[in-house]
């Protein structure tokens, strides 16, 4: 052989790994025509994002929605819109993760029923065989970090062991569940907690399972086998390689010893990830790509590590809603790694790396520890109760803050580094990114109506009277699910017949007893004394409330706040999430308070802060001082400030003491202090 030839010649290279884009917006038709678009350019599985009134259990008509309909995902309220939502998409020959948890058995139903109903020629049962794809239903994180839990943890868990025996025993390719460490890692917790509350999720959830008796002892491997994950990628991405190597060592360990799996292949550690978007940023966005791709290479470069399906966020997420091409140009990045580089010619490149063997033998070590301190009081369900592993992340990420705001934790562009030219991807912001369609709701809602007026009521009220009865006995509900997805029922009648015999719950918040500032420095000490001396002037302590309106379950930024002004020395009330304006106002004028913060992050913030300002002027506290945190265009930030609001601050406004100092600013100048 030449040498020529000797160069030619190269490793035959691995499958790659299934590549998404987390996509949908406006409604089911608009997220179709993405969907193709986006298949045609290369993508090979989908990913649905689920607007805030589907994931929780509301129709675009109830209250509750208002300003969330089609806003961070697509409204799905009934099987009419799921059928829109994958038309022309063949569903027995496509890979679909549904990032869908409180309300998994319901969208999984729907989607069954639309895959029937494309192949009338099959047997149902043929058809639910054929189904690929992942929905997420890890409830358990749902009450540490994203907010869309609709039941008690018992209930849900509940829903969530019966997807999983249905999927198990009726759609064998089904990944009925994602252990879901990602938006633990997005509220603050370190690689050790992320390891250890993802594994003590799936032993509550595989215990569940086993002593419900829905799945034989025979095909209880079968169960261990369909469990993945999905997890999140930071940019230290040696220490975030490590730490995928250590779920796959801890995995196997834990479905060996405490489970008995003998099958290599069930006890394999199979996850998605999308990597960090906690990390990007609103300055200097442009960054933004080469963390994506550091992030992306911390899940790809270990062999008997890397991820069976990767969706990267786009560089602008910071700042708004993606574009199509926004989205394109991060599929792009998978696939130049996958299709030019080198990298799935080799075997793990990293076996016998003495410091990486060293980091994941100290990862598995304290994620080992943390997981028998769970177990020792009762398990992930009780950890969630007490507030254990909430208090635990809203301390880590208080720390994080810290570390970023002392210049310990370097950010390139936002605290250090942070002189810039101007970018030509930001010189038009509005145009940087997509606007969600304005007419989304009312469509939604018109929608609905439509559909009603069409369906049998009797089938309707006979199949939800049914789910309900069955709800009050251990039957697997998705079969009474089926039926009324079938009937014709909507999603915030499935929910609320459910919501009818579980009632509903409020997670704890983990503000009171995280630890924030342990010692303050010079500046936290300035803000201190001048919220004192403020508060003499008034006549008592100042007193902030912070609150979360509409669906917006993304609590992360609302406890750090929170937590950063109780340290400064404000009294603060904070009642957690999902409250409506009426509610809001009403804590304003009960609780006496000096200035009302509000968080939202799902792009809502144009219909309900004016419904908070609205209704404070009603109740006669036209002078009492609004500030809005989210992610708000500079458009949008400015028309709120027209309409009243005090002060904006978005991402870029990373300093939280800074932002303590503002608002005490904000409530002198209110009482003419100043």
């Amino acid at each position: 052989m030449t040498d020529v030839q000797a160069t030619a010649a190269r490793p035959e290279k691995d499958r790659p790994w299934v590549m998404r884009t987390y996509a949908g917006h406006s409604t089911a038709a608009a997220s179709n025509a993405l969907y193709r678009k986006n298949l045609a350019k290369g993508q090979t599985g989908l990913s649905v994002a689920f607007d805030l009134p589907t994931q929780t259990g509301y129709d675009p008509d109830s209250p509750l929605s208002r300003g969330e309909v089609g806003k961070v995902g697509v409204p799905v309220p009934h099987l009419g819109e799921m059928r829109k939502l994958f038309t022309d998409i063949p569903l027995v020959e496509m890979n679909t993760s549904m990032t869908i948890n409180a309300t998994a058995m319901w969208l999984l139903a729907m989607y069954q029923v639309v895959a029937e109903e494309q192949n009338p020629g099959l047997d149902p049962a043929e058809v639910a065989s054929q189904l690929a794809g992942t929905t997420q239903n890890d409830i358990i994180k749902e009450y540490l970090s994203r907010g869309t839990y609709v039941f008690g943890p018992q209930h849900s868990l509940r829903l969530t062991a019966d997807t999983i025996a249905y999927t198990v025993n009726h759609i064998p390719k089904w990944n009925p569940i994602n252990i879901c460490s990602y938006h633990l890692q997005e509220a603050g917790a370190t690689p050790v907690q992320e390891i250890a509350y993802a594994m003590c999720t799936a032993i509550a959830v595989l215990d569940q399972v086993k002593s419900s008796g829905q799945v034989s002892e025979a095909d209880f491997e079968k169960v261990v086998g369909r469990i993945s994950f999905f997890v999140n990628a930071g940019v230290r991405f040696v220490e975030e390689m490590c730490k995928m190597r250590a779920f796959v060592e801890l995995w196997d360990e834990i479905t060996r010893e405490r489970y008995g799996v003998t099958d290599p292949k069930m006890r394999r550690f199979r996850y998605g990830v999308q990597v960090n978007s906690l990390g990007l940023t609103e300055a200097q966005p442009e960054n933004n790509v080469q963390r994506i791709v550091l992030e992306m290479l911390g899940v790809t470069l270990s062999k008997d590590a890397r991820a069976r399906a990767v969706q990267l966020p786009a560089w602008n997420e910071a700042l708004g809603l993606p574009r199509p091409w926004d989205q394109q140009w991060s599929l792009r990045l998978q696939q130049v790694l996958a299709f030019e580089s080198d990298l799935l010619e080799y075997d793990d490149i990293f076996n016998g790396s003495h410091v990486v063997e060293a980091k994941v033998a100290e990862l598995v070590a304290g994620a080992k520890a943390e997981i028998d301190r769970v177990q020792a009081m009762g398990g992930a369900i009780a950890a969630v109760e007490s507030g254990y592993m909430k208090q635990n992340l809203v301390s880590a990420h208080a720390a994080r803050r810290g570390r970023i705001e002392a210049g310990e934790e370097v950010i390139v562009g936002v605290n250090k580094f942070e002189t810039t030219e101007q970018s030509p991807l930001t010189a038009d912001l509005d145009g940087a990114i997509q606007t969600a369609d304005p007419e989304a709701e009312r469509a939604a809602v018109a929608s609905v109506e439509a559909w009603k007026a069409e369906r049998d009521e009797a089938a309707v009220s006979a199949a939800l009277e049914a789910l309900a009865a069955a709800a009050k006995t251990d039957a697997n509900l998705m079969e009474a699910t089926l039926v009324a997805a079938r009937a014709g029922a909507t999603t915030g009648e499935w929910a609320a017949t459910l919501r009818g015999v579980f009632g509903e719950f409020r997670a704890p918040t983990g503000v009171t007893g995280a630890v924030g500032v342990a010692q303050a420095g010079a500046e936290l000490t300035a803000v201190r004394e001048r919220v004192a001396a403020t508060g003499e002037e008034l006549g008592g302590r100042l007193r902030l409330l912070v609150g979360k309106p509409g669906l917006d379950g993304h609590s992360n930024g609302a406890e750090q706040v929170a937590v950063r002004a109780r340290d400064a020395g404000f009294e603060v009330i904070y009642q957690g999430i999902r409250l409506t304006p009426e509610q809001i106002v009403a804590a304003a004028v009960a609780e006496d308070v000096h200035c009302v913060g509000l968080s939202i992050l799902s792009g809502s913030h144009m219909e309900l802060v004016p419904a908070v300002l609205d209704g404070l002027r009603a109740a006669g506290l036209d002078d009492l001082p609004v500030i809005v945190g989210g992610i708000i265009p500079d458009s949008d930030g400015k028309r709120l400030v027209e309409l009243g609001v005090a002060a904006v601050y978005t991402p870029k406004d990373f300093g939280l003491t800074e932002i303590m100092g503002g608002i005490v600013d904000v409530i002198r100048r209110a009482n003419d202090l100043d």
